[in-house]
C-alpha cells in the first residue's frame, strides 16, 4: 500500500461563506459533514479543503503577504505535493480521522482579494477538496497519512444527460435514470461495480458540454462519464464535437461497436453520429438518447468496459476483472 505522510501546519476555518477563514489550533471533523462551525460543511463532495504549505511559502516569496486561510483552505499539511495525491485517495489524521480525497482543484467563478491584488491564486489549481469518512478531534502538529488508492476500488461514474426539453422542464429525462439503474444493477447481474459520482441534465450544445467534460476528467478524476443525447443530426446535436474537442485520445472502436449492435436492432442506428474517447484517465462514451437505446447499448459494451478502465487506471494487469 502505498503512503506518504506529513504533519498539519494550520487549521482554518470561517462561520459565513465569503469571509476569510481564520486560524484556530484545534478542531472537530464531523463525518459526512467537515468542521465544525465552518460554513464549508454540508452534504457534499467538497466538505474539507486542503493546501500544502510548501505552496503557500512559495507564493509569499513572491511577494505576496498572506496569512493562512486567505486562501478559503481549511488545512495546512506539510510534507507532500497535496495536487499530485489522486482523488479517492484517503487522508488519515492520527489513525483516526478519515478523509477521501473528492476533487483536485477548482474553478474560479469569481476573482478573489488575492488574484486582485497578485494578478494569480493558487488555490483552484493547488487544492484539493474531501469528504470526511470518520470523524474525531485534530490540531496543529498532528500526523497526516495518504494512502493511495485501491486498484479495485468501485468504478466512478458521471452521467450527463443533453436534452433542451428537459433541461427546460417540457419533458422528464428517462435516459440519465435509464443508465444509472443499469450501473446500479451492474454489480448483482455482471459483477461489476460501479460509484455514480454525479448526474447532470444539460440543455444541447457544445460549449457547456465541453465545460463539464473537463471539470469531470481533469478534478473529479472520474473513470468513466457517459453522455446521453445530441448525437444526430439536428443543429443542436453537437454532442461529438465536444468529445472530440476535450479528448486527448479516441477510441472509437467503442462507438462503433454500439453503432454495429443497433443496427441489428434498427437500421435508424446508421444515423447516430457517436463518438468516444479519452481524457487523461477518463473515457468518455457518447450513447443514444432514447430510453430503449440507451439501455440496448449500454448493456451490451457494460460488460466489457472493466478491461478498458483497467488498463487506464494503470493497473499491472491489463485484463478484465472476473
Amino acid at each position: 500500500m502505498n503512503q506518504k505522510k506529513g504533519v498539519i501546519r494550520g487549521i482554518c476555518i470561517s462561520p459565513r461563506r465569503g469571509t476569510a477563514k481564520y486560524p484556530v489550533e484545534t478542531a472537530k471533523i464531523v463525518p459526512d459533514w467537515g468542521i465544525e462551525e465552518d460554513a464549508h460543511g454540508g452534504k457534499w463532495h467538497r466538505q474539507i479543503s486542503l493546501l500544502a504549505l510548501e505552496k503557500i511559502e512559495a507564493f509569499r516569496e513572491k511577494g505576496a503577504d498572506v496569512d493562512f486561510g486567505a486562501f478559503g483552505e481549511n488545512l495546512i499539511v506539510e510534507g507532500f505535493d497535496l495536487r499530485n495525491v489522486p482523488v479517492d485517495s484517503e487522508i488519515r489524521i492520527r489513525d483516526a480521522v478519515r478523509l477521501k480525497v473528492t476533487q483536485i482543484g477548482k474553478e474560479c467563478h469569481s476573482h478573489c482579494a488575492i488574484y486582485q491584488r497578485m494578478g494569480d491564486c493558487i488555490m483552484p489549481r493547488e487544492g484539493i477538496f474531501a469528504e470526511v469518512l470518520t470523524g474525531g478531534m485534530i490540531r496543529v502538529g498532528d500526523c497526516v497519512e495518504v494512502v493511495m488508492p485501491q486498484e479495485d476500488r468501485p468504478y466512478s461514474v458521471a452521467v450527463i444527460t443533453l436534452s433542451d426539453k428537459a433541461f427546460a422542464g417540457e419533458r422528464d429525462d428517462l435516459s440519465g435514470p435509464a443508465i444509472e439503474k443499469i450501473l446500479k444493477d451492474s454489480e448483482e447481474k455482471d459483477h461489476i461495480r460501479f460509484n455514480i459520482k454525479e448526474t447532470i441534465l444539460l440543455p444541447d450544445g457544445e460549449e457547456g458540454l465541453k465545460k463539464q467534460l473537463i471539470r469531470l476528467a481533469d478534478q473529479r478524476q472520474v473513470d468513466l462519464i457517459l453522455t446521453t443525447g445530441g448525437t444526430g443530426f439536428a443543429p443542436r446535436d453537437m454532442t461529438p464535437e465536444a468529445t472530440i474537442a476535450v479528448c486527448d485520445r479516441m477510441a472509437n472502436g467503442i462507438a462503433d461497436a454500439i453503432r454495429n449492435y443497433s443496427m441489428t436492432i434498427t437500421d435508424r442506428a446508421m444515423f447516430s453520429r457517436a463518438v468516444s474517447g479519452m481524457r487523461k484517465k477518463t473515457l468518455i462514451i457518447n450513447l443514444p438518447g432514447s430510453p430503449k437505446a440507451v439501455t440496448e447499448a449500454l448493456e451490451y459494451i457494460l460488460p466489457k468496459l472493466p478491461h478498458g478502465l483497467d488498463v487506464l487506471r494503470g493497473n499491472v494487469q491489463e485484463c478484465g476483472r472476473k
